[in-house]
């Protein structure tokens, strides 16, 4: 997904952590102790392979609802159906509500948005839609989070250059083969320092099942995890004041450790 080449070869979560180090060096954020690495879902997976080529430039590392590798928590039969769904012609109405059922609990897709907004005074950010002025262009609330997110979706898969079936394949076959052993994993929290790391995960994380949370805060023994009891595979926006406030905690207290 993304403006990027998609060229047609296997792709991986380690490949793609390549990318990370030579844009960050592209960048100029070349110093000891200098990035603070945020990694969901996918993006955990590559943030574990950064974490491992480059340790000691990371000052915090924060895992969200990721894996270290794939383990089958349902029956057999219905892991098959749930891998092979998400590769078979549907209606557009039918993928949406797909999406949001693995993404989402039902309970937070059910009630009302009341998402921060941007507004006028969020750095960087342009009215809605296309609008010179934020008297005319401000955001607004959806009726439910169902229908936001069902918009996102919409407005995402309008982008064919941006989103297209052939880049969603082969990021789904990288993080398939995505798979840091144990022993990977104890490099990993030695490297970076445990007390720089947090994992997250939701109870009721239908696209990466709990038990995969459970089994990465136990290899990797974090300096902090938590367990979210009855949230799904998004927090970030699920959590947002949650989130945002421990994700800022990590980033004051990882700031003033030495190097």
């Amino acid at each position: 997904m993304g403006r990027s080449d998609k060229p047609v070869m296997r792709y991986s979560t380690s490949e793609m952590a390549k990318d990370v180090v030579e844009l960050a060096d592209h960048l100029g954020w070349t110093q000891e102790r200098e990035l603070h690495v945020i990694g969901v879902s996918m993006g955990g997976m590559i943030a574990q392979e950064l974490g491992q080529l480059i340790p000691e430039r990371i000052c915090s590392l924060s895992l969200f609802s990721t894996l270290a590798r794939f383990q089958r928590t349902v029956p057999f039969l219905q892991n098959l159906r749930n891998r092979v769904s998400m590769f078979l012609p549907k209606s557009l109405d039918r993928t949406i509500i797909d999406v949001a059922y693995n993404m989402f609990p039902d309970s937070w897709l059910d009630a009302p948005d009341t998402l921060r907004l941007p507004s006028s005074t969020t750095p960087g950010c342009l009215p809605a839609g296309g609008h010179a002025d934020w008297e005319s262009g401000a955001y607004s609330h959806f009726p439910t989070n169902f229908a936001r997110i069902a918009a996102q979706d919409l407005e995402k898969r309008s982008d064919t250059d941006g989103f297209g079936p052939k880049g969603f394949i082969l990021q789904a076959i990288a993080a398939g083969w995505h798979d840091m052993s144990s022993e990977r994993l104890k490099e990993l929290g030695d490297k970076v320092g445990r007390e720089r790391i947090l994992v997250v995960h939701g109870t009721e994380d239908r696209m990466l099942t709990f038990p995969h949370g459970e089994a990465l805060i136990k290899q990797l023994e974090p300096g902090q995890s938590y367990v979210r009891e009855g949230r799904g595979h998004v927090l970030l926006i699920e959590e947002q004041d949650w989130h945002d406030e421990t994700i800022a905690k990590l980033w004051a207290k990882t700031a003033s450790l030495s190097l």
